[in-house]
């Protein structure tokens, strides 16, 4: 066996108690449908509510994407570009929190403790309505021209939805990165105090400054203890993104509402919605969990 390659792994054979679980799930699945068919008289149409994932058009004959399939794509922008800022203000604050200023420290500690400390629901209200009255009308995103071709190109299309909507989508990417920037901000000053004390000092017995020893020494290493966490917490915004739905961002969970209201199909609709969610936060709890041990074999 090469020695880059892992041991194989020891498969454990299932317990009593495994399929004691397995049967405990099976039968709690199976009284909820007979209280839904024989208690509630509720009768089931899948039909109504597949055809909000995807349609065919009669004008183009071809199928397309319907409400649930883009509000889909929209919490994957939210995630995605939530993710990225939420990543440059955590770094920045999670430096903030390691440095020996002493305003810095305090500045970004507060910043931790009042996010951390806040019900999401109760944030994302405020930034809400302070992002969008004040911020907005300062820097002029509330005249945007939805016909203008630089915003109506479709490569912006694709990347933050549509142009008439891109204030409110962004309204609620900022709202989601400052809610989990102070998460990230923790899995940063984590990873940076995790280096032994011993290679700061190595580092600077060699004449290297406090900022070229943490960006050659300390946060190459930390990144890569820092960087599953962060995974986790991309697939976490993921889930928390439902939150800007109660401030009419127009992603899966918002349209889901619509759809339910429009349609009376309201478990179908939520079944369908929670598989949605499930397969996009398992399909990339997968594909991080490889890239995981893809990094930890070429380290060997």
């Amino acid at each position: 066996m090469d020695r880059n390659t892992p041991p194989p792994a020891v498969r454990k054979p299932l317990r009593w108690y495994d399929y004691l679980l397995f049967l405990a799930a099976a039968l709690f699945v199976a009284y909820a449908a007979y209280r839904v068919n024989d208690v509630l008289v509720y009768r089931w149409d899948w039909s109504r509510v597949f055809s909000f994932v995807i349609r065919y058009d009669e004008e183009t004959h071809s199928w397309v994407t319907n409400l649930l399939l883009r509000g889909l794509f929209t919490t994957l922008r939210l995630a995605v570009w939530a993710t990225i800022l939420a990543t440059i203000i955590g770094l920045v604050m999670g430096y903030w929190r390691t440095t020996s200023n002493l305003k810095l420290q305090i500045i970004s500690r507060c910043y931790v403790e009042l996010i951390r400390n806040i019900p999401p629901v109760v944030f994302i209200f405020i930034f809400y309505f302070f992002i969008s009255s004040q911020i907005f009308p300062a820097v002029g995103l509330d005249y945007i021209d939805a016909d203008d071709t630089v915003f109506a190109n479709p490569i912006l299309r694709f990347m933050f939805g549509e142009p008439e909507l891109l204030t409110n989508f962004l309204a609620g990417m900022v709202c989601l990165a400052l809610f989990e920037a102070a998460y990230i901000t923790e899995i940063v000053r984590a990873g940076i105090q995790s280096i032994e004390k011993g290679q700061w000092e190595a580092a600077r017995a060699i004449g290297l400054s406090r900022f070229n020893v943490l960006r050659d020494v300390i946060l190459p290493q930390a990144i890569r203890r820092i960087l599953p966490p962060l995974a986790g917490q991309f697939i976490t915004l993921i889930k928390d993104s439902a939150i800007v739905s109660l401030i009419s961002i127009q992603e899966l969970t918002f349209l889901a509402n619509e759809v339910a209201a429009s349609t009376t199909r309201v478990f179908e609709t939520w079944i369908l919605v929670g598989g949605m969610y499930f397969t996009l936060c398992y399909s990339f709890a997968v594909l991080f969990a490889n890239l995981e041990k893809r990094a930890k074999r070429s380290r060997r």
